[in-house]
């Protein structure tokens, strides 16, 4: 049987953040229990989070997201994540008002660590970081290529430049600058998103879809069509529903685990569509 490019849909622990009975939170054990009898190959997290021996009897991907800045010892943290058993690290990088300058240089030493300790790392897209703009993530790809002659690895949340640039439906001519750098990219949060809100519901109280995730979806298939374009058989696409907490969601939200589950089902039915 030939191999093609895969899907692995990996849940977001920040999202059941609070998931308990009413007597406590549920354990890590029973928060990585529901993700995989939801259906999902993998989960991110901390590396704070879990442990090897955690990771190992999960049966799932771990998928790390670390905060690195410019005291970070780069290599050793690095090593820490790997040694855990992270398939991917997701960073977030600097501060908001963090300049170009000291982010480029940054940005290099982050991602040739990454190749000499063979871990697939990329640099979120990301409020409070020094990619909270699309101007600001566009000058960090561009310094950085420049700098290394190749494309810089991205963590793809379309939902945060979205509302900075406060755009209406269809999203795609507006969010995607640069395909090549989505092409490029292992890493995608499909929080959907409006102009309005970085975070909307895909399911309303009665279990049906919301026509503002209804207007989302054609950009999410867009992104994975474009991505499936470049794609080789080895290519991994790691594809995170990631929904926040009731601190990052509206109070009129209905259950963000069920929205994730709807998510993550719709964007496993647009894949298995455009390679069937």
């Amino acid at each position: 049987m030939s191999s093609k490019p895969k899907i692995y849909h990996i849940a977001s622990l920040w999202t059941l953040s609070g998931y308990g009975d009413q007597s406590s939170e549920w354990s890590m054990e029973q928060k990585l229990d529901a993700i995989r009898t939801a259906g999902f190959d993998g989960f991110a997290g901390r590396v704070s989070q879990v442990t090897r021996e955690i990771v190992d009897q999960s049966g799932l991907i771990f998928c790390a997201i670390h905060d690195i800045g410019e005291e970070s010892n780069i290599q050793a943290e690095l090593e820490q994540i790997k040694a855990v058993g992270a398939v991917c690290v997701n960073v977030q990088m600097l501060d908001h008002d963090s300049p170009t300058d000291i982010a480029v240089p940054l940005a290099v030493q982050v991602l040739r660590t990454a190749d000499l300790l063979e871990m697939d790392v990329a640099i979120e897209v990301h409020r409070d970081t020094c990619t909270e703009t699309p101007e600001k993530t566009y000058a960090l790809a561009e310094g950085y290529e420049k700098a290394e002659n190749r494309p810089m690895k991205i963590t793809w949340d379309f939902s945060h430049p979205a509302i900075i640039k406060h755009i209406s439906p269809p999203y795609w001519d507006r969010l995607a600058e640069r395909v090549d750098l989505i092409q490029y990219a292992s890493q995608f949060h499909f929080r959907p998103f409006n102009g309005h809100h970085c975070q909307i519901s895909a399911l309303d109280h009665d279990g049906n879809f919301t026509s503002e995730f209804i207007d989302w979806l054609p950009f999410a298939e867009k992104v994975i069509e474009v991505w499936l374009e470049t794609a080789t058989d080895d290519s991994v696409m790691y594809a995170c529903p990631e929904q926040g907490p009731p601190s990052y969601a509206l109070s009129i939200f209905p259950d963000l685990w069920e929205d994730v589950q709807a998510i993550r089902t719709e964007l496993d039915q647009i894949w298995q569509k455009l390679t069937a």
